[in-house]
């Protein structure tokens, strides 16, 4: 069994490097939604959307519920507008029409969540790491529907590899529709570019997060309110994936992985690697490089927009000059951690047809999808908004994008063999983000999903430990010479929620499956 699934897993690997192709007919079938032990959950055809029910004319309608990371307040009439714009070009193409919501990062959770409580949403955009309705919270909540049967002969099924089909399946179930994007995970050191010339940083002798420091005292003798800013997210899963694989791709559930050395489930709290990290990040606290307002989640998704930072971090992707036009400065990267892949690694963004969606419902969003992600135009207008308002093409036909009011990336958006470059990104960008997939190594734990229905309430009562121990204590919240014995707190209480629950049912189901 263990060669087995391990060939599989290397197969996984080679099969999200190839290339792809965008042709196919029309989908066909029928679907029901995510299996579920909860006889409340509904089936596909027992409730719907009250607005997506409507028709106009022979089109079926959808609502499209959508992240912005780009700005804090999306517009409200120009997404309008946006919507106006998809469904005049898509009536003689599919017989759908959209309904757009566009919500700003810091609200779309709660926001995305309620609306799916009302049955509001039929096309949902969500990730790996999104917390309440990311895609290891919709799968056990009876959320999505079941989409493997509408694939097979669709457009949208022709528009990727059978690679990425079979990466982000759920117990053998496509339910999830990935974004063709840096679908492998690393990342990097991000510096701003006016402080390295203004220091002289030589950045490619930084390796290692100690390495950081002389850069961070730098930074604070300015009076920079965030040498080192977290972005108001506990980093040990990211900057430690070298030697760990946190295969729920969540922050919350950090305290258990598999030792990539040993192959072996562990407790990573009592890790040397977690000591360190949280005594690392606790010195630099007292020190003034790291801001009390990542403990307090008082940062925003555009701080990294200002001035106010020195150094942060980013998830390495082929093109990462495309972060100077997120952030709106010039920033340079250095390589923090390899690359992987893992079974969480192509749904770090991607979209779910709701369970609340009829039959009907869900076939327009499948074509949809199938067309955003072949139709250029489509991908364009979706992602970057009008033409004259929103961006202009410039003289290579690439994309320059000019509005306050609509602004997206391609990576929340379509694929990027669609999306057209930015004017700052490379013309082969396709070609880099195959070539960049390809390059990645293979975790030992690639494949392997954890089923947490056995062990739930202790596993949710864990994340909960964690939001009082391991957040703080990953953002320096307290004193260093503190950190060993919050430490000993932190792993009793977990103890307490019935942890050891947790990593036993965790380690049996992942010696079953290697």
């Amino acid at each position: 069994m263990r060669n087995i699934k391990k060939i599989a897993a290397l197969a996984l690997a080679a099969a999200m490097s190839l290339s792809i192709v965008a042709c196919g007919g029309k989908d066909t079938g029928s679907s029901t939604p995510a299996a579920s032990t909860d006889n409340s959950a509904k089936t596909s055809t027992e409730t719907s959307a009250p607005e997506a029910e409507a028709t106009s004319g022979d089109a079926t309608v959808i609502n499209v519920y959508r992240c912005c990371f780009n700005l804090a307040t999306p517009d409200s009439d120009q997404v309008k507008k946006v919507e106006d714009a998809i469904n005049a070009y898509i009536a003689d193409k599919i017989n759908v029409q959209i309904k757009l919501s566009d919500v700003g990062s810091g609200e779309y959770t709660d926001k995305a969540n309620l609306a799916l409580a009302n049955n509001e949403i039929n096309l949902l955009w969500t990730a790996s790491w999104e917390g309440t309705i990311g895609t290891n919270d919709l799968v056990p909540k009876n959320a999505v529907y079941d989409i493997t049967d509408l694939l097979p002969g669709s457009v949208l099924e022709s528009s990727m590899d059978a690679g990425q089909w079979e990466a982000s399946k759920y117990n053998g179930r496509n339910y999830f529709i990935p974004v063709y994007k840096d679908n492998v995970e690393g990342y990097d050191f991000m510096f701003r570019q006016d402080l390295i010339d203004q220091f002289g940083w030589d950045i490619t002798k930084v390796s290692k997060l100690a390495d950081l420091e002389p850069m961070l005292a730098d930074a604070k003798s300015i009076g920079l309110k965030y040498p080192l800013l977290l972005q108001k997210t506990a980093m040990f899963y990211r900057w430690y994936i070298n030697d760990f694989d946190f295969f729920t791709a969540d922050s919350a559930s950090n305290f258990v992985a598999v030792d990539k050395a040993t192959n072996e489930v562990v407790d990573t709290i009592l890790t040397p690697q977690y000591l360190e990290f949280c005594t690392l990040m606790a010195q630099w606290a007292e020190a003034g490089y790291i801001s009390e307002d990542e403990a307090t989640k008082t940062t925003t998704d555009t701080t990294t927009q200002t001035q106010d930072w020195a150094v942060s971090w980013w998830t390495d992707i082929p093109v990462n000059d495309e972060a100077d036009s997120r952030y709106g400065q010039d920033v340079t990267m250095q390589k923090a951690t390899d690359r992987w892949v893992h079974s969480t690694s192509n749904l770090g963004s991607c979209y779910c047809v709701t369970a609340n969606s009829t039959e009907a419902q869900a076939k327009a969003c499948i074509d949809f999808m199938g067309l955003l992600y072949t139709d250029s135009k489509l991908a364009d207008l979706y992602t970057f908004g009008i033409e004259g308002e929103d961006f202009t093409y410039d003289e290579n036909g690439q994309v320059a994008q000019t509005s306050e009011k609509y602004n997206h990336s391609m990576w929340e958006s379509a694929n990027a063999t669609i999306v057209t470059p930015l004017a700052n990104e490379p013309a082969n960008k396709a070609d880099l983000y195959k070539e960049f997939n390809g390059g990645a190594k293979t975790s030992p734990a690639a494949g392997f999903r954890f089923d947490q229905s056995p062990v739930e309430a202790q596993y949710t009562a864990c994340k909960n430990v964690f939001d009082q121990y391991g957040f703080a204590l990953e953002t320096g919240a307290y004193s260093a010479a503190d950190v060993p014995s919050i430490i000993e707190q932190y792993q009793a209480a977990l103890d307490e929620a019935g942890y050891q629950d947790v990593l036993a049912e965790f380690t049996r189901q992942y010696n079953e499956w290697k």
